[in-house]
């Protein structure tokens, strides 16, 4: 048999935040080097000789001190305008391998290699390592088989072989590979569900793909069963070539340092709000609803804590940031408590739909709604060629940048001119 209907290659970047900061400084591949979540606060990814260390995924950075401190690890804060600029470059790559790819993740990308014969699957999947690791410098992994749930429990093993690819295509390994998967490292298993299977004697990826479909549909529901059979090698999950635009948008950061001012909390609330009016438009979107959520630190010693929201529902959808941000910053006056130590504060859009879904309202002339799209359309061009708050409202403050930590910062961005290297004549 020269051919099978299904062929998934699943391309996951290896490590892909630390091979990004691999990149730019050689010195450190092959030695140990973790890189933190925003604000310093968790260990986000981290080489293979910081896994043998022990040191593990989301761990909290103070915990992991004294491992580092011993072990001379290399400590990076996190960068994410590089890791999406060389996750761009990445995807761009892979697109030439194939016409059906569907963009799963800033480092993993699932391919349709259908039209590749069966017993040339292994030296196309090796063509693609080497071409991504030439052209990005970035190391890869490969996981084929003829589901994509599949792919992802190949992928797993691929990573611990030294060729970097496993093909389950017409192969009777599958068992054998399936049987080394724990539960929880299934592609679709929650931690919740990982609780259940468990309780209920399903250890491994090989005894679920074992336990009969009727069982699975009773006890769990339709995504636990499309798991199980696609385990037995059944397709349920299709390539989604076209990404599904978002139905909410949340973006919420953790301070670097306490906060207790009401105009330190609106800044902060004030360039989310931004940050998300700017990523709704660019998907051509409007919301209708608008939360505002604070919290303090659940883990602070005195105990005094405190959360809440605010949800407003906005009369006419909208992407307008002036609007949106007099509509948050409102939020947050109702919220607001006075002699509390805020350590987040954050804002969600939801109810997100296309911006020509609705026509015109009564009111578009009365708020000059044509003037305020041209405005925010020169904002947003501004801010994609001079960089992001180049261009913004008073309310955003000239202080943001202040608390947000970032001490192990690289300081590389391969999009921004302020960080290209200078050279000196003398």
């Amino acid at each position: 048999m020269l051919y099978n209907k299904n062929k998934i290659a699943l391309v996951d970047c290896n490590s892909f935040y630390v091979s990004c900061e691999r990149l730019f400084n050689p010195s450190i591949i092959k030695k140990p080097v973790i890189v933190l979540s925003s604000n310093d606060g968790c260990v986000i990814s981290r080489s293979t000789e910081a896994k043998i260390l022990g040191i593990k995924m989301g761990e909290p950075y103070f915990k992991v001190k004294k491992i580092i401190k011993k072990n001379d690890v290399k400590v990076f804060s996190s960068n994410y305008s590089l890791y999406g600029d060389i996750s761009r470059r990445v995807m761009k790559t892979l697109k030439q391998f194939s016409p059906q790819m569907e963009i799963y993740s800033i480092d993993e990308a699932f391919l349709n290699l259908s039209s590749i014969r069966d017993e040339n699957l292994f030296e196309h999947g090796n063509k693609i390592r080497k071409t991504v690791l030439k052209w990005t410098g970035i190391p890869t992994s490969i996981g084929i088989a003829t589901t994509k749930t599949l792919s992802k429990a190949a992928n797993h093993i691929a990573k611990k072989e030294q060729s970097g690819i496993v093909n389950l295509i017409n192969t009777k390994q599958i068992d054998q590979i399936l049987k080394e998967i724990e539960i929880n490292e299934v592609w679709g298993v929650g931690r919740q569900l990982t609780k259940f299977y468990i309780k209920n004697g399903i250890h491994t990826a090989y005894q679920l793909k074992n336990m009969h479909n009727n069982w699975i549909k009773k006890n769990t529901n339709v995504l636990g069963s499309r798991t199980a059979m696609e385990l037995k090698g059944i397709p349920c999950v299709s390539l989604k070539e076209h990404q599904e635009k978002r139905k909410n948008c949340c973006v919420s950061r953790s301070f670097g340092r306490k906060v207790t001012k009401l105009e330190e909390l609106s800044e902060s609330v004030t360039t989310h709000c931004l940050n998300a009016a700017e990523k709704i438009r660019s998907d051509n979107q409007t919301t209708k609803r608008i939360t505002v959520f604070i919290r303090t630190s659940p883990f602070q010693k005195d105990k005094n804590y405190y959360a809440n929201s605010k949800d407003i529902d906005l009369p006419v959808r909208t992407n307008d940031s002036i609007e949106l941000v007099k509509q948050a910053l409102i939020a947050l006056q109702y919220i607001y408590r006075k002699g509390y130590k805020y350590q987040k504060a954050g804002i969600i859009f939801s109810g997100l739909n296309e911006v020509d879904i609705y026509k015109k309202n009564l009111f578009s002339s009365i708020n000059n709604e044509e003037k305020r799209k041209k405005l925010m359309k020169a904002i947003d061009y501004t801010n994609i060629k001079y960089g992001r708050h180049a261009l913004s409202i008073a309310q955003a403050g000239l202080r943001k940048k202040l608390n947000i930590k970032r001490q192990h910062s690289s300081k590389i961005d391969t999009a921004c001119f302020d960080f290209l290297p200078t050279i000196k004549i003398a």
